[in-house]
């Protein structure tokens, strides 16, 4: 699978929801993991996170919103069941993406819902746990952009195998392309003379 992702938590407060939370991103391939504004203690979830993430992947502890550093290029995601948010099943993930979830007992504050690109939601009658949540985000991350073979019409298991990927010969794209028939001379001018 493509590209990268990492998980975050805002304001979250009990240190076993952010241990299950990170052992899931672990099992998920995550990248990194965050948070925000965060009372955590990296010792106090090891019952909870049996793998110990923060020892495994890159973990950063931000003390507020100001500070919270993401990768160029990449996507903030925020996880809230709200009216405006987009279902999770219609949701297009992108490949670089960080999905920050809220804490418990509350929602991501307003401004870290501002700040991010897509706002989604899980279609629940209700809020579920925050770690919960956040496997089923990665889950479906995971069905939506990995390959996987197709799902039978019937109940059970694929009939055909996953086909070999087939990867085609180099492809190699300049704004040049247009002008390499010319002489040198002339496609540079033309290349040139085409930017003004």
């Amino acid at each position: 699978m493509r590209g990268y992702f990492g998980v975050g938590v805002e304001r979250v407060s009990k240190p076993r929801n952010v241990g299950a939370l990170f052992r899931t991103a672990h099992a998920f391939g995550a990248g990194f993991v965050f948070t925000v504004g965060a009372v955590y203690d990296t010792d106090g979830h090891v019952r909870a996170d049996t793998s110990k993430t923060p020892g495994q992947l890159p973990f950063y502890s931000f003390p507020d919103l100001d500070h919270l550093v993401l990768p160029e290029g990449c996507s903030l995601v925020g996880v809230e069941l709200t009216d405006d948010a987009i279902d999770l099943p219609s949701f297009h993930h992108p490949r670089q993406a960080v999905y920050i979830l809220g804490p418990e007992r509350g929602n991501l504050s307003a401004r870290m819902t501002e700040r991010c690109d897509h706002v989604i939601k899980i279609p629940t009658k209700f809020c579920i746990n925050v770690s919960l949540a956040g496997a089923l985000v990665m889950y479906d991350r995971v069905l939506s952009l990995g390959r996987f073979a197709s799902r039978p019409m019937r109940p059970g298991g694929p009939t055909e195998s996953l086909p070999d990927h087939v990867a085609g010969g180099p492809v190699i794209r300049s704004k040049m392309d247009p002008y390499l028939d010319a002489p040198p001379a002339e496609a540079l001018e033309a290349y040139d003379s085409e930017g003004e």
